[in-house]
């Protein structure tokens, strides 16, 4: 296991929240220390893909740590330089618009902005139903920012929902290697 130390966020794609807990605990297979971080919306909503309980108790059983849940509890992330990398899967479209804008009113945000200063990379795999519409100008800004690296997305049902855009979840520890030696995984669109 590498002497990295990555901080692992979860956003409120809940569809997609299993394959993200595959990535953690690929992730985890790496990577000696992993910190688990979730937005408010996932500390606290139960939904028909699981509990909000369930999902924080894997999370710390993967990572053998508790999950960094506030803003206050993400905001040391910075100035204590806890982290060499900050991967956030699922990224949805509104965490996506809110590091775009320089917004951190949540748990994840405030953790991505704590974590950039330092110049440290940001690996975002997103999960959205807007990547091609809303979203896309947001997804535009991001992959034009220092330190900030995508994980290969595709359109997951071009039939049914063709704005949606999906990270390849699998991709998420190689995207992850990459952007530790300032690289982006190629190719970005599948």
């Amino acid at each position: 296991m590498e002497q990295i130390t990555v901080g692992f966020a979860f956003c409120g794609s809940f569809c997609t929240m299993s394959k993200a807990m595959a990535a953690l605990e690929a992730v985890r297979a790496r990577y000696q220390r992993v910190i688990p971080i979730v937005s408010e919306t996932v500390a606290d909503t139960d939904t028909r893909f699981g509990s909000a309980h369930d999902f924080l108790r894997e999370m710390e059983r993967i990572c053998d740590r508790r999950v960094i849940r506030t803003v206050e509890g993400a905001e040391p992330i910075g100035p204590k330089k806890l982290l060499d990398a900050l991967v956030i899967c699922p990224c949805t479209g509104n965490t996506m618009a809110k590091l775009a804008h320089g917004i951190a009113d949540t748990a994840v945000t405030m953790a991505a902005k704590a974590h950039l200063r330092n110049g440290r990379p940001l690996v975002l795999a997103s999960a959205t139903n807007d990547g091609l519409g809303a979203a896309l100008p947001n997804i535009g800004t991001l992959m034009g920012r220092k330190h900030i690296y995508f994980v290969p997305l595709r359109q997951d049902d071009p039939a049914g929902k063709p704005t949606s855009l999906v990270a390849d979840f699998t991709l998420v520890p190689a995207a992850l290697e990459k952007a530790l030696a300032g690289e982006q995984i190629q190719p970005v669109f599948l």
